[in-house]
């Protein structure tokens, strides 16, 4: 009986020392730091690689993200081998998606990244790890792993596998998958720190167009033009303000207003199509989505010149009737367009305009503009065939 008592005795003592010395936490008691984690944090800074298996080939991206509290976003994706950079920034201006390659800003009044979550946001992740009560909790050598279900705007990814680092519970990896188990998004994170000190300008529109100016842009600013008689109270996301000049000086100061209604598919395609055709330049790459919604079918294909700017303009039918215009802005008047942000995939953000009768979503892509009109697409479709535009179109 002393002998088992012995026994027991040394068991507990050991299995303190193993605990105190490993630092082990259950699930309950890291969901708990992560609470105070993200309620106190006051700003953070991360670097890493994104890779995109939404294509025939991954995509890979380097990522920096940086945050100050309160709403002081900035995020930068950068692909040198397709020479891609896009920035994302949160001020106290608004909202703004930044390609410098194109010299082009666009302007949203919105309370994103709240109202969209991204997969290099700490806030986001560790969101989908509180709320989800049904996560998987699981402890390998220097992290905590979580298996939570995904909280993004894309219905096909189903849930994420995401790694913490024991020490400061600082994200290391993510992995998202669809509805297949199989992996969409990995993000791995090279180094983040919490409590970066930020100079004013890392945060501001003009300074990030400046440091990152391409040269065929000149040294001439971009201008953020702001609509006249802007009202605060406008429900976030109802205005976007589009500059686009890639010779960096804009025509017009925002009195260029265009109503949703103004842009008909039919006055579209026959703008698009008053061009020359042919005159196709070397460098200009007519792409097309790998994605076709069941029942439709491409009808045609041909070479225009649209606003001045050579491209081509696609048209699909069946099922649901949408035409797809690419160019290659040069020389863009700035226009006031009502419309949204909207997740155009991981790597890029793109604008939604027009009302349910007929829609025109507008995002850019290694320097190539693309517009798709629909009077019946559904939004849901309408991202899947634009996320689809990664490759050559064979001709």
């Amino acid at each position: 009986m002393r002998r088992m008592a012995w026994t027991a005795a040394i068991i507990m003592v050991f299995a303190l020392v193993l605990s105190a010395c490993g630092g082990t936490k259950d699930a309950e008691s890291v969901v708990k730091d992560l609470e105070k984690y993200v309620n106190d944090m006051e700003s953070y800074q991360g670097n890493g690689t994104m890779t995109l298996h939404t294509g025939q080939q991954p995509l890979t991206y380097q990522v920096e993200v940086s945050y100050q509290t309160p709403h002081y976003y900035r995020i930068k994706l950068t692909n040198e081998e397709k020479d891609i950079t896009q920035i994302v920034l949160r001020n106290d201006d608004g909202v703004f998606v930044l390609t410098p390659k194109l010299n082009k800003v666009f302007r949203f009044q919105s309370d994103w990244p709240q109202n969209q979550g991204q997969v290099y946001l700490y806030q986001t992740l560790a969101q989908s790890i509180i709320v989800d009560n049904s996560r998987v909790f699981a402890v390998d050598e220097d992290a905590y792993v979580f298996d939570v279900m995904a909280s993004y705007n894309n219905g096909s990814l189903a849930r994420q596998k995401i790694w913490l680092d024991k020490a400061d519970l600082s994200p290391v990896q993510v992995k998202v998958s669809d509805t297949n188990a199989s992996v969409v998004v990995d993000v791995k994170f090279d180094d983040f720190e919490f409590g970066t000190k930020f100079e004013p300008s890392v945060f501001q529109t003009e300074a990030n167009m400046q440091a990152e100016a391409s040269p065929s842009a000149g040294n001439d600013e971009p201008t953020v033009a702001t609509p006249e008689n802007s009202d605060d109270t406008t429900a976030p996301g109802d205005d976007a303000v589009e500059d686009e000049d890639t010779d960096g000086k804009v025509e017009g100061s925002g009195n260029n207003e265009e109503e949703p209604g103004d842009e008909e598919a039919g006055a579209e395609e026959e703008d698009a199509s008053t061009g020359v055709e042919g005159e196709e330049p070397a460098d200009f790459v007519a792409m097309g989505p790998s994605y076709l919604p069941r029942g439709v079918a491409m009808k045609d294909a041909k070479d225009i010149v649209f606003g001045g700017n050579p491209g081509m303009i696609t048209r699909y039918e069946g099922v649901y009737s949408y035409t797809l215009i690419q160019t290659m802005p040069k020389d863009v008047a700035t226009t006031l367009v009502p419309g949204r942000m909207v997740d155009v995939g991981f790597d890029n953000i793109g604008q939604i305009t027009g009302d349910d009768k007929l829609q025109t979503l507008t995002w850019t892509y290694e320097g190539q503009q693309f517009r798709l009109t629909s009077d019946n697409l559904p939004e849901s479709e309408m991202l899947k065939v634009a996320q689809s535009v990664q490759g050559e179109m064979a001709k």
